[in-house]
């Protein structure tokens, strides 16, 4: 498939994390810069929420303010996730759908999820693509236990799948921050979630490296891809849309709480 820009992995809060995946977007759109992996860490930690859902039925905003964490809307859909600023690696993959070989949902999933399938492996961790359902995206999981949930959205031609790559959970503090409707407590939660999420810590019983993480999951990438990765940067364009994108539309009551661009 070529050639593709890497850009490395960089640790920012959630508002320019979302601002520079659709900043990436947008250029692949216009042409300017070539299809794009990135990896990036949340400080501090944050919910994100699906671009359609209603913040108030997914997230204890109160318990995300007290403890400093943020609130913000995906352009893309999917449910809300916790992103923990020490537990995980978000990976985004910006590509031409044309360059894939087919567009339809299922099969850029597959192909997608293929690359942290590889990064499992290449950790001595055995896993799978599950299809997931109508009310649940596509994943990757270890016995049936989550380790990876993504999400899509797809504009002219060109698609943005980004999603999580669990080192570490702490299902406590996770559901101090997501809401479950049908639970009062997130003590009632823990027991099924242990059951449905695990972490590269939990199957390897031991702890690794970020850089190590970042490493295995950019030859998981370049494997499936058949690419070279080219490590990059954000160009003027990238740069200046993302501090827009930043300011008036990611940073906003509006668009976080209301899905509306104000």
């Amino acid at each position: 498939m070529g050639v593709w820009r890497f850009l490395k992995l960089e640790v920012e809060d959630a508002f320019t994390n979302m601002a520079v995946d659709e900043a990436v977007l947008s250029a692949r759109i216009s042409g300017m810069v070539p299809n794009t992996l990135r990896f990036y860490r949340w400080k501090p930690s944050a919910v994100s929420v699906g671009r359609f859902q209603d913040v108030f039925n997914e997230v204890y905003v109160e318990n995300c303010r007290k403890h400093g964490v943020d609130i913000v809307r995906r352009i893309t859909g999917g449910g809300a996730v916790y992103h923990d600023h020490a537990g995980e690696i978000t990976y985004s993959v910006v590509v031409k759908e044309s360059d894939l070989g087919f567009v339809d949902v299922a099969s850029t999933y597959n192909m997608i999820c293929k690359g942290l399938i590889e990064a499992a492996k290449m950790l001595g961790i055995s896993a799978d693509f599950n299809s997931g359902d109508p009310k649940k995206c596509p994943n990757v999981t270890i016995n049936r236990k989550k380790i990876s949930g993504s999400a899509q959205s797809r504009r002219k031609g060109v698609l943005l799948q980004h999603g999580t790559f669990l080192l570490d959970t702490n299902l406590e503090k996770m559901f101090t921050f997501l809401r479950v409707p049908w639970a009062k407590t997130c003590m009632e939660v823990i027991p099924v979630a242990e059951k449905r999420l695990t972490s590269v810590k939990e199957e390897l019983g031991t702890s690794i490296s970020i850089k190590e993480a970042q490493n295995a999951l950019v030859r998981g990438f370049q494997k499936t891809f058949e690419a070279q990765p080219v490590e990059g940067k954000l160009t003027s364009y990238e740069q200046k849309l993302a501090e827009k994108l930043r300011r008036e539309k990611f940073a906003t009551d509006c668009w976080n709480f209301e899905g509306k661009i104000s």
